[in-house]
């Protein structure tokens, strides 16, 4: 039998050593440990064992109440639940039942097919919908409170005295250590909550209130942790002696000496220190951007923001420092962007080899320490320059007075804000980026000071009317110099074309044989554009350039058709006009095939494509334009055809008035071949040309001479082909519906003169003949026999396929009207 058990120890006696165990006897070493101890301690100790067995007794019959509760409330559910399960039960059990013949059960088995089964699906879900609400609720539950508890602890009154002087000094404190653990602990936390209400908004949206009750008592916990959070780092960096003085004396004069760069001289313990609160930094603000995703209904995006708190921090007192000097510097920006290029520069090196392993050991995807260091510099560099240099320009614009000053100081600020970024994305391009320019369209104002223009349209404006007025100002002089006009490059006048201007000029202003004022155009046109490459935002730079660029354009359109109207076509001065009219021509023609050649660039056709997007015009034409500059091309071609077609209508009018005499001289192709000796001219070939028209044909060639040296190879191949076309038509149409009866020695005389109209187009081709078919076709009729000519006559009438009879001929070109014409004109025998 085993002894029986000894009975307990009565009140007030202590239990023996042999009845403790290991862990009681080892608490009794640990507080009790002398005789003095037994005296001094042992009340305390049996107070706070008392007051400890109190509160956990307390906390067990709390305990015991909740869950008394909540087994009750599941009780009653599961009551129901039951009470459900039966009731389905029994309708399915009646679903077997036999039908009689008469249907009687057939209304029953409706019902429940169509009421009752559809209800008790929905409170089955409704119940389940119930269970996983209540699940979520106590998972988040339990985490916010243990998030709470864990920036309780971070925010105990010693942690926060961790950046005192005496550590601020040391750089050594027991506390560094557990509160980034606190910290890094807090921020999984808040994570794993990040985790749990992407899961409500993705599968239940319908919770918004658990949402509301979950977001509110985060952001209450981030407002406490974020700014102590960042109080601590800037206490960090200033004990690292971070940002290294400014020599006074040096950048008052506008130079800078070498800066040293505490990043790169960090050790030991200060660099283990820095990079945790680093990390610590850069996990809030991932965690900051999940939650702001996750409440804008952004999941997955892959695109990320150039800058990082961690980077901001160091900006920040670098800002306050140049704050000072800048300020004395409104007038001379060029100080400004020359000394936070120079801080950016110096300082890059320490960024890349400190920071970005540390981003990368925050994996951070995307981030980079660099971009981010330039963007965060620049950022500061704008906002200084928006408040107190663009908007003092801005207000001393409005005064009349005070323009032609403020136009001065606000190019020389944007000459230089343009050399700067171009400057500021070279430190960047350098090393990082091989395609900087299609990552920075997700966001890219950073990379530029000329985002100060994004939130300010009124600025933007401003900008374009300075532009446009300086641009019309520089090219003013050049329209008005005649030799401007000139299509040789030697004229006397230097357009300071510069080699830039080259990428896009290439050489082909010769073969258009366009004026040298077109380059002028195009170059301050492409400055007006380079200029705003560096805007941030797609729709700024479209609204600038068509307010810049674009308007330049069609104020030079608009010289140009006035240049065109006032030329008039004075026979004293016929070769000048053509001259003058050919060089806006070509100036057209040229400027248009430029544009069209910028439409072409990628940076162009993404502007287009925003543009057809948004449609900012409001245009309802905007689709039908394939090219970002589609209006002003449409106008320029307009213009050449317009202007073409006038010359055409010019030369052929001019020749009819002088032919008139000739085509309406009955004499010339009537009488025998006798008679022509004292009407014809010798040429060549021992053709015979008649006097009437030797000064119509001398005209014509001279001033299709004259466009061939003047204009554009384009429109004047166009041209002359129209010309060929007009005369053939002119030509047969007079000698057909004519009274003329021509004779056989008329007929030659005709095919002479003809043949020297050729003549005068054989310069233009090898066989100018071909581009008379009518005349070749008419003269072709004449020389018919009499048989030929009547069979034709007579077959032709009859048939009904006219067209193809007169095919077979040979007769392509020519009515039968006009065949019928000619042959009843035609003089046999003769």
């Amino acid at each position: 039998m085993e002894p029986p058990t000894a009975p307990p120890p009565p009140s007030g006696i202590l239990p023996r050593q042999t009845e403790l165990s290991a862990a009681h006897r080892d608490f009794l070493d640990q507080h009790l440990g002398t005789h003095e101890n037994l005296h001094t301690r042992a009340p305390l100790l049996l107070t706070d064992l008392t007051k400890s067995f109190a509160d956990l007794e307390a906390n067990f019959l709390n305990l015991q109440r909740n869950l008394t509760k909540r087994t009750v409330s599941w009780i009653s559910r599961s009551f129901g639940a039951k009470s459900s399960v039966s009731n389905l039960n029994i309708m399915l059990e009646n679903l077997s039942l036999p039908t009689s013949k008469l249907g009687i059960c057939s209304t029953k088995i409706q019902t429940i097919l169509g009421e009752e089964l559809p209800q008790l699906a929905k409170c089955l879900k409704r119940i389940e919908n119930i269970r996983k609400y209540v699940d979520t609720a106590l998972q988040l539950e339990a985490l916010v409170g243990d998030l709470e508890d864990a920036v309780y602890c971070i925010g105990d009154c010693h942690a926060l005295n961790m950046f005192s002087a005496k550590f601020m000094t040391s750089l050594i404190s027991m506390d560094f250590g557990p509160k980034q653990e606190r910290l890094l602990r807090a921020i999984k936390l808040m994570n794993d909550i990040e985790d749990l209400l992407v899961d409500v908004v993705i599968f239940h949206p319908q919770w918004s209130h658990l949402l509301e009750s979950v977001d509110i008592r985060v952001d209450k916990i981030l407002t406490v942790v974020r700014p102590q959070v960042l109080a601590d780092h800037r206490a960090l960096l200033a004990s690292l002696g971070w940002p290294p003085k400014l020599l006074t004396s040096t950048v008052d004069s506008g130079g800078i000496a070498c800066l040293p760069n505490p990043l790169v001289l960090m050790e030991g313990d200060k660099r283990n220190y820095y990079a945790q609160s680093f990390l610590g930094l850069c996990a809030l603000q991932h965690l900051q951007t999940r939650r702001e995703d996750r409440q804008h209904n952004i999941f997955g995006r892959k695109e990320c923001s150039m800058r990082l708190w961690a980077i901001d921090e160091l900006v920040s007192p670098i800002a306050s420092r140049v704050e000072y000097h800048f300020s004395k510097w409104a007038e001379q920006p060029e100080y400004m962007f020359a000394l936070v290029y120079k801080i950016t520069r110096d300082f890059i090196v320490g960024v890349d080899d400190v920071l970005q392993p540390l981003i990368d050991r925050a994996r951070l995807v995307s981030y980079s320490a660099r971009e981010a260091w330039v963007s965060a510099m620049v950022l500061m560099l704008s906002g200084f320059l928006a408040k107190a240099v663009v908007s003092d320009l801005a207000e001393r614009y409005k005064e009349k007075h005070m323009k032609s000053e403020v136009i001065s100081s606000w190019l020389h600020l944007i000459d230089h804000a343009v050399t700067f970024d171009k400057r500021m994305r070279s430190l960047v391009n350098s090393e990082i980026h091989f395609f900087l320019e299609e990552s920075e369209r997700h966001d890219s104002r950073g990379l530029s000071v000329l985002m100060i223009f994004c939130d300010r349209p009124d600025w933007l404006k401003i900008w374009a009317k300075i532009e446009l007025k300086d641009a019309w100002k520089k090219l003013k002089p050049e329209l008005k110099d005649e030799r401007a006009w000139s299509i040789g490059k030697k004229s006397g006048v230097d357009f300071q074309i510069s080699a830039e201007s080259e990428q896009f000029l290439l050489t082909t202003r010769e073969d258009y044989k366009a004026p040298l004022v077109a380059d002028s155009v195009l170059k301050i046109a492409w400055e007006m554009i380079e200029r705003c490459k560096t805007l941030p935002s797609v729709l700024l730079r479209i609204r600038f350039i068509k307010s810049t660029a674009g308007k330049f354009l069609w104020h030079f359109l608009n010289v140009l058709v006035l240049r065109c109207k006032n030329t008039g076509f004075l026979l004293d001065y016929l070769n000048d006009a053509l001259i003058k009219v050919c060089g806006s021509i070509n100036a057209a023609r040229y400027v248009e095939s430029k544009l069209q050649e910028w439409s072409d660039d990628v940076n162009f056709l993404e502007m287009r494509t925003a543009e057809r997007g948004l449609d900012i015009d409001g245009n309802d034409d905007l689709a039908d334009n394939s090219s970002f500059f589609g209006e002003e091309i449409k106008s320029l071609l307009e213009l050449e055809t317009n202007w073409v077609l006038e010359i055409i209508y010019f030369l052929l009018h001019h020749f009819e008035a002088l032919s008139w005499e000739y085509l309406q001289n009955k004499r010339y192709f009537e009488q025998g071949q006798e008679n022509f000796t004292a009407n014809r001219v010798p040429a060549a070939m021992d053709l015979a040309v008649s006097i009437d028209i030797v000064q119509a044909l001398d005209a014509i060639k001279i001033q299709l001479n004259i466009l061939k040296s003047s204009l554009n190879p384009k429109d004047f191949l166009d041209l002359w082909r129209s010309v060929a076309d007009g005369l053939d038509r002119f030509i047969s149409s007079s000698i057909s519906f004519s009274d003329i009866q021509f004779s056989s020695g008329g007929i030659d005389q005709f095919k002479a003169d003809m043949r020297a109209l050729f003549l005068v187009f054989q310069p233009f081709c090898v066989r100018p003949d071909v581009f008379f078919p009518c005349i070749r076709e008419t003269i072709k009729v004449l020389k018919m026999c009499r048989e030929e000519a009547n069979h034709l006559q007579v077959v032709a009438s009859n048939s009904e396929n006219r067209t193809k009879y007169l095919h077979s001929y040979g007769i392509l070109h020519l009515s039968f009207d006009q065949v019928d014409k000619v042959l009843k004109n035609r003089k046999f025998g003769s």
